[in-house]
């Protein structure tokens, strides 16, 4: 298979785990790197011994076909736009944008010029998460009813070096981290269908406790507790909450309840773990993971399955409209709290189709 050409803008901290991952891909072919800020993209370019480009000049580049978008959040529909605008796909950082309406413009704006949009999270396709995906779909769990799905945490200014876009527009936990278990509930159980959300009043500010900027203090704009409840279309309703404000707690990340039993997930940030599943009147018994991708950080592996899609001509997993959906979801918990409603969920994405057993793109 002839590799796909690669030109990424943006080199902070999230580039590292792409770049690493990509050497596990032949399919991909990392061309330039860019950045609005030079000197972060020789920095990267010196580490991997990739060329450093502008990003105009990654944009023009006619061997580049896919655009990877690791800007912040907020960049993201704009530098996702200009990609289709230079005729590229663009496959983008989690979330998708951080306005539902406003990403509608560029998965809009890539159909019109039948380019593709992929996004991460791809941690769903990860063996972890394709073996609990296995065992709903051969209907081991019966009839799905219901689950939880938690990350909770003091704050990123405990350790992050420079964390306050964490809490400014288009950051906060559900937007942050939300992605990840949303994105795995629809690979499981299909797309969402009405949310209800509720969260309280943030503190005003937070003072970093990490180095380099230990004691500075930071305005927060964001709910940094955001809790409620999805109900699937098929029924099934997962509760959940996200939170940049608790010190500690004991449930486990994911977990999904049926008529035949429950059955434990792994921690959608990764793409392995344990699977475990108890019958209705057993014990917990672990389910073994064999499929590929449950061994590592492969957190190139919706962009690799995006660029042999395209060389394969079939439909890429990470999708745009997956995407899209998981981030009118997010924006659905906000909108609940603030009207006291049920919001109903107007996209149905596809669920991905399994990755399971077929040869591992690592060896296409």
């Amino acid at each position: 298979m002839k590799p796909v050409g690669i030109g990424i803008i943006g080199c902070g901290n999230i580039s590292a785990a792409y770049l690493k991952a990509a050497k596990s891909f032949p399919v991909l072919a990392i061309r330039a790197l860019g950045d609005q800020r030079r000197e972060a993209a020789e920095a990267r370019g010196a580490e991997f011994g990739i060329p450093v480009s502008s990003v105009e000049d990654i944009l023009a580049d006619p061997q580049i076909e896919i655009v990877l978008n690791l800007t912040i959040p907020a960049a993201h529909v704009e530098v996702g736009l200009r990609a289709v605008e230079a005729g590229k796909h663009v496959y983008g950082e989690k979330p998708l944008g951080i306005d539902f309406r406003d990403a509608t413009r560029l998965t809009a704006a890539a159909a019109q010029r039948r380019l593709r949009v992929g996004s991460a999270p791809d941690t769903f396709l990860g063996g972890g998460h394709q073996t609990a995906r296995e065992f709903l779909d051969a209907g081991r769990l019966g009839q799905p009813v219901g689950g939880t799905a938690f990350f909770m945490c003091p704050g990123h200014e405990r350790w992050h070096p420079d964390p306050a876009f964490y809490y400014e527009r288009g950051g906060g936990p559900m937007l942050d981290m939300g992605p990840y278990y949303i994105t795995d509930l629809v690979n499981l159980l299909g797309p969402v269908a009405r949310v209800a959300g509720l969260s309280p009043e943030p503190r005003a500010t937070r003072t970093i406790t990490s180095q380099p900027r230990n004691g500075e203090t930071i305005a927060v704009e964001v709910a940094t507790h955001v809790a409620g409840a999805l109900q699937f279309a098929n029924g099934a309703v997962v509760n959940m909450a996200m939170s940049f404000d608790v010190a500690a707690h004991k449930h486990v990340p994911l977990e999904v309840y049926g008529t035949e039993g429950s059955l434990l997930v792994p921690d959608p940030n990764h793409f392995g773990g344990e699977v475990a599943f108890l019958p209705k009147g057993g014990e917990w018994t672990p389910v073994p993971v064999e499929l590929p991708y449950a061994d590592g950080n492969y957190r190139s592996l919706g962009l690799a399955d995006m660029a042999a899609a395209i060389r394969q001509e079939r439909p890429h997993r990470a999708s745009g409209d997956l995407a899209l959906h998981v981030l009118e979801v997010m924006e659905a918990f906000g909108r609940s709290n603030e009207t006291g409603r049920f919001i109903e969920i107007e996209t149905r994405p596809e669920r991905p189709e399994p990755l399971g057993r077929d040869a591992p793109l690592d060896r296409l």
